[in-house]
């Protein structure tokens, strides 16, 4: 018998991918990826049978779950009228499609561009904010990811943009905002000191050179980390008193992730921008938007809007984006989210009993995250903040117990995230939360 049939489906269809393509974010070499045949609500299959629960929705995308039909039904039908047409033509789709959103986003958000996903989403953010202000500084966050196009790189604090640091766009400038779990003075100042930060660098880069302040809705891959209490609120605040547009990244945040629609109403503002993608197919097809306020908008009645794309509004992502928010209403998925989120607490706080290991958890709705520690006292990570591979070797260990024993999570440093498909049931958060609670043991082991 001959080598090539003994080797299992799963792993010839993944020696193919090695061999022809490439991966992101990772080395090419001693990598082991699922070899996805199909999926099914929150669960992934591979080519020997072998079934994964998926913890984090694919990349916190995968909102209403895996392999629903109703998306297929609505492109194909799509498909069948007209595939591509020019942005400069329409189709009905795209107008039912820019009214829905704007139903259901607040404030006077109605009108939509549409992109290809969230990185295009931001570029084109920061586009229209330097054009409808005529400023060219925009101000984001150490630690947020906005995409890894050059200027969401750029305006990301995220370190996957120091390997082309040399290579970043100008005229963006970074911000920290204090973290509650490691910061040593008291909650009562964490708001004050924070606030005060943001008000000096205003200052020192001029606020008339200002165009936007850029912010996720709520803190993603950065480790879900949380604002203080009012921050939001208060930064709305400083761009209405210097003129600054307010824009909210909800790529992940976004379509019932937080237990809203979007992650900035759980701090009661109202952005001039929203940047997103991710949920609003849900990674079916690729797509994205920028909703963009009645006042910005009005300023290109008159004068050319200089933003295009081929792939602008293209109809079958249009369609499926369309489908995918008669979903998340059909199937009540915002508010369950905000159920199963309650419940997810209840159980990762008997998670943290058993497992000395899991320093924190931070968690909007199914947005959350464990951070694990070496030590609970001093907080020390069980991987630093952008660890070198050699100091992976414990979480390393942690996240290859997790797929073995059938789970598909995304594990970053000392993070592990939990952020599975809306429609998960408590029966398939225990399974879960079972899971990484076995592999957790890993990490209990090398606790000071």
């Amino acid at each position: 018998m001959s080598q090539t049939a003994t080797i299992s489906p799963s792993l010839a269809i993944i020696q193919d991918n090695l061999d022809y393509t490439l991966f992101s974010w990772c080395k090419q070499k001693g990598i082991a990826p699922i070899a996805v045949k199909y999926a099914e609500g929150v669960y992934l299959y591979d080519y020997d049978g072998k079934r994964y629960i998926d913890f984090s929705s694919g990349l916190m995308n995968v909102n209403i779950g895996h392999g629903d039909q109703r998306i297929t039904a609505a492109v194909v039908k799509q498909m069948q009228q007209v595939s591509y047409v020019t942005p400069g033509c329409v189709t009905q789709v795209r107008g039912e499609l820019g009214k829905k959103l704007a139903s259901i986003c607040s404030g006077d958000l109605n009108k939509a561009f549409f992109t290809l996903c969230g990185a295009s989403s931001i570029e084109n953010a920061i586009k229209l904010a330097r054009l409808h202000t005529g400023r060219h500084k925009i101000l984001s966050r150490y630690q947020s990811y906005h995409g890894a196009s050059i200027g969401a790189m750029t305006v990301s604090g995220d370190p996957r943009r120091l390997p082309v640091d040399a290579q970043q766009a100008p005229n963006f400038v970074h911000f920290d905002i204090p973290v509650l779990y490691r910061w040593p003075y008291g909650e009562e100042n964490l708001l004050k000191e924070s606030v005060a930060q943001l008000e000096r660098i205003i200052a020192f880069e001029g606020p008339g050179n200002i165009a936007a302040i850029l912010l996720e809705g709520e803190s993603g891959s950065s480790g879900c980390l949380k604002y203080p209490v009012g921050y939001l609120r208060a930064v709305r605040e400083l761009c209405d008193k210097h003129g600054i547009l307010f824009i909210a990244d909800e790529v992940m945040s976004g379509f019932g992730r937080t237990g809203k629609w979007f992650g900035f109403e759980n701090h009661g503002i109202v952005p001039d921008m929203i940047a997103m993608a991710k949920g609003l197919t849900c990674g079916y097809l690729p797509f994205g938007c920028l909703m963009v306020s009645d006042r910005i908008a009005a300023n290109f009645d008159d004068n050319i809007l200089p933003l295009g794309l081929t792939y602008s509004a293209h109809p079958v992502s249009c369609a499926a984006a369309l489908e995918t928010l008669s979903i998340y209403e059909e199937d009540n998925l915002v508010e369950h989210a905000a159920e199963m989120g309650q419940y997810m607490d209840t159980q990762v706080a008997l998670l943290q009993q058993k497992h000395p290991s899991v320093g924190d958890w931070r968690n909007t709705g199914l947005l959350g995250c464990l951070e694990i520690v070496k030590n609970r006292t001093t907080k020390e990570p069980m991987a630093p903040f952008n660890a070198k591979p050699d100091e992976m070797a414990v979480m390393n260990k942690v996240a290859a117990k997790i797929k073995e024993l059938g789970m598909y999570t995304f594990v970053r440093w000392n993070y592990i995230f939990i952020a599975p498909p809306l429609c998960i049931t408590k029966e398939q958060i225990n399974e879960g939360l079972a899971i990484i609670s076995e592999a957790l043991t890993i990490a209990d082991a090398h606790v000071d």
